[in-house]
């Protein structure tokens, strides 16, 4: 149990650590508006992957994620000098797409509840003329 707390613990300051990065120190130009979504790290802390949101299309997201996996060795020493551990995790990164999921999720949503109100003032209507 106490281990899953730490574990906890380090993803969070994991995730904190690479905002602060991808913010201050990385400067590569291919790196677009990147938001660090999450981070999974496995039980032994030996491998940690950072899930990243990427707003733009498909091609700024492509170019971001090349732009963040050349700089995996910076950002792997720059974190094991942040956060004092045994051994530095080796990282990856994965696309997080629960944003646009539930974006689509919403859009889908406003559609249905659209529909919903156009057929109730339609069926509306109709009822209030076979009252007359």
């Amino acid at each position: 149990m106490g281990n899953k707390l730490r574990i906890e613990k380090l993803q969070e300051l994991i995730k904190q650590e690479m905002s602060k990065m991808l913010l201050t120190d990385l400067k590569d130009p291919r790196i677009g508006f990147v938001t660090v979504t999450d981070v999974e790290m496995t039980g032994d802390l030996r491998e940690a992957k950072i899930y990243v949101s990427v707003m733009g299309g498909q091609e700024q997201v492509k170019s971001s994620l090349e732009g963040l996996n050349s700089a995996l060795g910076f950002i792997r020493r720059e974190i094991g000098q942040r956060i004092r551990l045994r051994f530095t995790p080796e990282i990856s990164f994965a696309l997080d797409t629960s944003l646009d999921y539930g974006d689509h999720i919403h859009k889908l949503l406003l559609q249905v509840e659209g529909d919903k109100n156009a057929d109730n003032s339609q069926g509306s209507g109709d009822e209030t003329s076979s009252r007359e």
